[in-house]
């Protein structure tokens, strides 16, 4: 059982080390299973980056305006993760408006350079996440961002769950054998807990109307790419995260 245990925090911490900027023990010996078995807790994950980031917003919406301390937490969310997730959202708009063809959209996907697709992308979607955020009360603001970040996090599980990925290689490719059902079942209990837990702060409403708008944001992002790769890649991953998250400070908007 223990080393069981320690088997999970190991995965558990490889994730954190894929997903961010934290550091882990040195300790944590790293093998390719665990970084694909991490998968199950990229939501849990998620639930962390955003207590970080809801952590620095009430820390700064304290002693400044509201909207300073949404732009504050964004940055300090981009730092915390390298903005891995923004960055696979330019590259997506950048191969899927630059190309129709699917090899080539790739190729430009894998180049570093940001094109005007993923810069307007971008721009657009890290400010309407932004002015979504200011326009909340600061209370809806705090669960919002822990939840939306978790959440967000199982939708992009949620495509490799019933997708292909599409690569010989990338940043994406431990996820390339999809999760079984015993990783799945974990991401999506996290995932469930949180929107029950967003449902007993604010109310149930909100949390419906925040899943719906979650919902649409994983679905118009996923008929945006999909059927023009055939599949998924670790750009996509980061989009379908961004979009999904968008969609759920919009939704949460929408309650008020």
């Amino acid at each position: 059982m223990t080393g069981l245990l320690r088997n999970e925090v190991a995965i558990f911490l490889l994730g954190v080390q894929f997903l961010t900027r934290l550091p882990i023990p040195s300790g944590v010996q790293f093998t390719p299973r665990r970084l694909s078995a991490s998968v199950r807790y990229y939501p849990s994950i998620g639930l962390l980056i955003g207590a970080i980031t809801a952590a620095v917003y009430w820390v700064f919406a304290i002693i400044l305006p509201p909207a300073l301390a949404v732009l504050i937490s964004g940055a300090a969310g981009l730092l915390l993760t390298g903005a891995f997730h923004e960055d696979g959202l330019a590259d997506t708009f950048d191969g899927i408006g630059g190309s129709g063809d699917p090899k080539r959209a790739l190729e430009i996907m894998k180049d570093s350079r940001i094109g005007t697709y993923g810069a307007a992308a971008l721009i657009m979607v890290l400010a309407i996440k932004m002015t979504a955020l200011t326009l909340l009360p600061p209370p809806t603001v705090l669960i919002g961002l822990v939840v939306g970040h978790g959440l967000s996090r199982l939708s992009s599980v949620l495509v490799i769950a019933t997708s292909r990925y599409v690569r010989d290689q990338g940043t994406a490719k431990p996820t390339a054998d999809g999760i079984g059902a015993v990783g799945l079942i974990i991401a999506t209990l996290t995932g469930g807990i949180a929107l029950l837990a967003l449902a007993h702060v604010l109310t149930l409403v909100a949390a419906l109307f925040a899943g719906v708008g979650l919902i649409a944001g994983h679905v118009l992002m996923r008929l945006f790419f999909e059927p023009k790769l055939g599949g998924y890649t670790g750009d996509t991953l980061g989009a379908v995260q961004q979009i999904s998250e968008m969609g759920f400070y919009l939704g949460l908007l929408a309650c008020l």
